[in-house]
């Protein structure tokens, strides 16, 4: 089960990245294989992917977005011997004011899986990329931290995704002004996220929905058909409220 496997694909993943499996000098980076070219056709959506998954997850997921209106679909990545989510936090906000200068200034809709949400709220909520980012779509995120990271090794991202952290606290910060709207998608059955409730954001300054996903696994939520095609209505309404269709 992914919370016993969780520790092991850490250290796999750290081991890879020591070894020069991935880049050492880019903390941020695209995979290139799935991803599209700017068009600017429509707002562009930047996808983030989780701590050991790497683009597995966020790619299906890329592919069944496509031809739902938006503009390109960025799938973007991080190294995961950055010192925080504050480093990914900054990286990312570089990726999504490129985006959405290549796009004509048009506003850039992140979505992100597990730790991938957590780099994108960090961005809006606390780095101002709310002036870039009117919607933020997390899938399976730990916002309240998990009770997972008390079993993994202590790397540094994993101690920030503890209860409790300081960078959980900051996040708990009031955050007045925030122009973000949040979507968050959780799971009662999420092995990673634990408690599942720990899936929600609850922040009384954030226009923030939570939708539950019940029965439904970490690994799986992403890719689960009725979170996809919530995910595409999602992409649909902006778009529209964007251009006026």
């Amino acid at each position: 089960m992914r919370l016993v496997r969780l520790p092991l694909d850490m250290a796999a993943e750290s081991v890879g990245q020591l070894t020069g499996q991935f880049s050492r000098s880019n903390p941020w980076r695209s995979t290139g294989r799935d991803e599209q070219p700017p068009t600017g056709s429509g707002i562009p959506v930047m996808l983030v992917h989780g701590l050991a998954d790497r683009a597995s997850i966020v790619s299906p997921l890329q592919r069944e977005l496509r031809g739902c209106g938006v503009g390109s679909l960025n799938l973007a990545s991080y190294n995961v011997l950055t010192p925080d989510i504050r480093t990914a936090a900054r990286a990312l906000g570089e990726q999504v004011e490129l985006a959405s200068a290549q796009s004509s200034g048009l506003p850039v809709v992140v979505i992100g899986y597990s730790l991938g949400g957590l780099i994108a709220r960090y961005y809006v909520q606390r780095l101002a990329g709310d002036a870039y980012v009117p919607l933020v779509i997390t899938l399976a995120t730990p916002h309240g931290g998990t009770a997972t990271a008390l079993l993994a090794p202590a790397h540094p991202l994993l101690r920030q995704l503890r209860p409790g952290s300081e960078l959980l606290t900051e996040l708990a910060e009031p955050a007045a002004g925030c122009r973000t709207r949040f979507v968050a998608f959780y799971s009662d059955l999420d092995e990673a996220v634990i408690p599942a409730a720990r899936g929600r954001i609850d922040h009384p300054d954030l226009a923030a929905r939570n939708v539950l996903v019940p029965g439904v696994g970490h690994l799986t939520l992403p890719l689960h058909q009725p979170v996809v095609e919530q995910v595409r209505s999602l992409l649909t309404a902006i778009q529209q409220a964007t251009f006026g269709a």
